[in-house]
């Protein structure tokens, strides 16, 4: 059975590794482990952009107009409030 895992020989600019580091050291987490969430967390943000750029392309952004146009409806009185 194959690992999960890989390993990639990773260079960095002296700067950005003692920050790196720094942060890690401060998560109480391995570089390892640093460099994998804030990568994670880099392709969660391409990915989700990517979404909604696909999503952007297929709006009918004249339905969009006319529905935000539409009369109808109950102003929100003073004390409501989004629980």
């Amino acid at each position: 059975m194959k690992s999960p895992q890989s390993t990639y020989p990773l260079r960095l600019p002296r700067s950005v590794k003692a920050e790196v580091e720094r942060r890690a050291k401060a998560d109480g987490i391995s570089v390892n482990q640093f460099v994998a969430t804030a990568v994670a967390e880099k392709l969660s943000a391409m990915n989700t952009a990517a979404f909604f750029a696909e999503r952007r392309e297929r709006a009918d952004f004249t339905a969009f107009d006319r529905l935000m146009r539409r009369k109808g409806g109950e102003l929100p009185l003073p004390d409501d409030v989004i629980a």
